[in-house]
C-alpha cells in the first residue's frame, strides 16, 4: 500500500476534485461522518469545526491510499482499512469523507479529513509521512496485503520513483527482488564461491570492485535484468563489508573466483582481468594465428606474439599492425629522407 499525503488550507479544492470524479462516474463515497452534498455545502460543514481553531492555517488532510496491482479489497474492506488508518494516525475524533476512485488500473481511495478535532484540539502533522509508512506497514500485515516498502533488517525502502513505477506497471520492484534473493544467498552460503554460485543460479550477476594493485575488494554491485544496483543502495546488509562478516571470505584464496565472476558478467570469462602478475591468455584470431595478450599496462592489444614452451612471448612483428595507410606513410617518409640526403650532398660539392 502506498500513501500520498498532502496537508493544505482549502477544503473546497479537494472536495471539488473528488466530487468531479463522482459526477464522471469513476468515483463514489464508501464512508463518511459528514453529510454528502455539494462541494460547497461540505466545505461549510468542515469549516464549522475549523472555526474552533481560527488561527490554524493548514487544517486539511488529503491522503490517497493505493493498492499494488496484485492486491484487491472490496468497498467494505477498503472502508475498514481507511478507518483503521485514520484512527492510528490520530484522526479518531475528526470529520472525514472517504472516496473510492475507478479511474486507474490500481485500486485506491482518497480521504479528506479535518485536522481540527470535534473537541477543538489539533491532530499533529509532525513526522506525518514517516508515521504513515509505519501505520501502513502494520495494516498491510493485518489485511494480508503486499508489503511494498520496508526498512526491516538493514533494507532500504523504495524511493518515490520506484513506488510510482510499481503503481504504473504492476511489476514487483527489482530492488525488492534483489533484497530477497541476495539476502537468501547470504544466509545460505558458507563461503564466497557458494555465494556467487547461489546468485548466478537466480540470474543475478555480481560485480566486484577489485583493486588492480592490492587485489582488495572494496565494493560489490548486482546486475539483474540489465539493471545494476550497488550493494549499499539495497541496504547496509548488502554492502561488501557487511557480506564478508556473514560468509567465509579470504582475499588471496578467493581472488580467482571473484575475477572469474567479473569476467563472466562481462561475457569474457577472463580470470586474469585486473591481475598484476601478467598472466598470459591465448585467444584464437580469425585466421587461426595465436595472439598472446598480457596485462594492458604491459602490452598493447595489437601485439602479435608466439608463446614458447617457457611461457615467454616473442614478437612475430611490430606491435602496430600493418595496414596500407602505414605503408604509404613509410614510403613517403623514405622518399623525403632520400631527397634530404641528395640536397645535403649537393651543398657539400
Amino acid at each position: 500500500m502506498i500513501g500520498k499525503i498532502t496537508i493544505g488550507k482549502d477544503f473546497y479544492g479537494v472536495l471539488a476534485y473528488n466530487e468531479k470524479k463522482v459526477s464522471e462516474g469513476v468515483g463514489y463515497v464508501i464512508d463518511s461522518n459528514i453529510g454528502q452534498s455539494t462541494a460547497v455545502n461540505m466545505t461549510q460543514e468542515f469549516n464549522l469545526i475549523r472555526q474552533l481553531r481560527p488561527g490554524l492555517g493548514n487544517a486539511v488532510l488529503h491522503v490517497s491510499l493505493n493498492l499494488p496491482y496484485s492486491d484487491q479489497l472490496n468497498d467494505k474492506e477498503f472502508a475498514s482499512f481507511g478507518c483503521d488508518y485514520l484512527m492510528k494516525m490520530g484522526f479518531d475524533n475528526n470529520q472525514f469523507i472517504m472516496y473510492r476512485h475507478k479511474d486507474t488500473e490500481h485500486e485506491h481511495i482518497h480521504i479528506v479529513a479535518n485536522r481540527v478535532r470535534y473537541s477543538g484540539r489539533i491532530t499533529s502533522d509532525s513526522n506525518i509521512k514517516r508515521r504513515s509508512r509505519e501505520v501502513l506497514n502494520d495494516l498491510e500485515r493485518k489485511y494480508g496485503l503486499t508489503q511494498i516498502s520496508t526498512k526491516i533488517g538493514g533494507k532500504k525502502s523504495l524511493d518515490q520513483k520506484e513506488i510510482e513505477k510499481t503503481l504504473r506497471t504492476g511489476d514487483v520492484p527489482i530492488k525488492l527482488v534483489l533484497q530477497e534473493r541476495i539476502g537468501s544467498a547470504i544466509s545460505k552460503a558458507m563461503d564466497t564461491t557458494e555465494f556467487i554460485k547461489l546468485l548466478q543460479e537466480q540470474n543475478i550477476s555480481p560485480r566486484f570492485n577489485v583493486s588492480k594493485t592490492t587485489g582488495r575488494v572494496s565494493g560489490i554491485s548486482f546486475k539483474y535484468h540489465d539493471v545494476v544496483y550497488k550493494g549499499s543502495t539495497l541496504g547496509k546488509k548488502f554492502s561488501w563489508n557487511s557480506i564478508i562478516k556473514q560468509i567465509d571470505y579470504e582475499q588471496t584464496r578467493d581472488r580467482s573466483v571473484i575475477l572469474s565472476a567479473n569476467g563472466k558478467e562481462r561475457g569474457t570469462d577472463q580470470a586474469d582481468e585486473g591481475n598484476d602478475e601478467g598472466t598470459v591468455k591465448v585467444e584464437p584470431r580469425n585466421n587461426g594465428t595465436a595472439k598472446g595478450t598480457r596485462n594492458s599496462a604491459q602490452q598493447s592489444k595489437s601485439h602479435v606474439g608466439e608463446i614458447k614452451e617457457n611461457g615467454i612471448v616473442e614478437s612475430l612483428m611490430d606491435e602496430s599492425e600493418w595496414n596500407p595507410f602505414k605503408l604509404e606513410l613509410t614510403d613517403h617518409g623514405a622518399r623525403k629522407k632520400s631527397e634530404r640526403k641528395k640536397k645535403r650532398k649537393g651543398l657539400n660539392k
